[in-house]
């Protein structure tokens, strides 16, 4: 048996358009469920949250339709991969999916090899949502771990200072003698900006030449 290589749902109000994609996509390894209107589908997501990868979804339906359906999926898990299938297709209909957030849109009848492919790519995403969602939190721990301890007043300055400059695009210059933390409160500027997935380079300027300082940052032009 192979390994799942993703959870899917497809939702559908034709009961052969249902079977034929649970049949095809289970051949290619993956998890799939089915739901016949737009309450099912709401019922199973919420049974089971985060778990979800891909929904395959029928814009024309009874009750409520697909486009309201995507809607109220990006309400409960933005990260969850939408495409769109339907036997009615338009511009205007195609346009308005992939605007509201849809990842594709394809029409009725379908291509089983071209929608495994399709597949396939929308899985790519989602694990490299996954994977970027995993690096923050490791990023986020590791910027955790150089926080700032202190309770004093002067300290709760510091920290306001911190909050308040961090969102900011302005150079910031820390002052202060040897050993008192400059180094800890930039990176407690850096891991509060929007620059916190990038990296944070230290350089020491004490061990660079003074002659040489400017080329050594910032490149040196041969007989400038």
């Amino acid at each position: 048996m192979k390994e799942s290589q993703g959870r899917i749902l497809v939702v559908d109000d034709e009961l052969s358009v249902r079977d034929s994609l649970r049949e095809w996509f289970r051949k290619d390894g993956h998890d799939v469920h089915v739901a016949a209107d737009a309450q099912e589908a709401l019922h199973k997501l919420q049974e089971r949250p985060g778990e979800w990868d891909v929904v395959l979804l029928d814009i024309k339906m009874p009750g409520m339709d697909g486009m309201e359906l995507q809607r109220r999926i990006q309400a409960l898990d933005p990260a969850i991969v939408v495409v769109m299938i339907t036997a009615y297709a338009s511009v205007d209909t195609a346009v308005s999916a992939l605007k509201s957030g849809a990842y594709d849109y394809v029409t009725k009848p379908f291509d089983p090899d071209q929608l495994s492919r399709l597949l396939r790519k929308a899985l790519q995403q989602r694990q490299l949502q996954r994977e970027n969602l995993r690096l923050r939190d490791q990023l986020q721990e590791l910027g955790r771990s150089g926080e700032i301890i202190g309770q004093s007043r002067q300290m709760q300055e510091v920290y306001e200072l911190v909050r308040t400059v961090a969102p900011t695009d302005s150079t910031v210059i820390l002052r202060g003698e040897s050993g008192t933390g400059k180094e800890l409160v930039a990176r407690a500027i850096h891991a509060h900006s929007k620059r916190r997935y990038f990296p944070l380079i230290p350089v020491n300027c004490g061990a660079l030449a003074e002659g040489i300082l400017e080329s050594e940052l910032f490149g040196h032009e041969r007989g400038s």
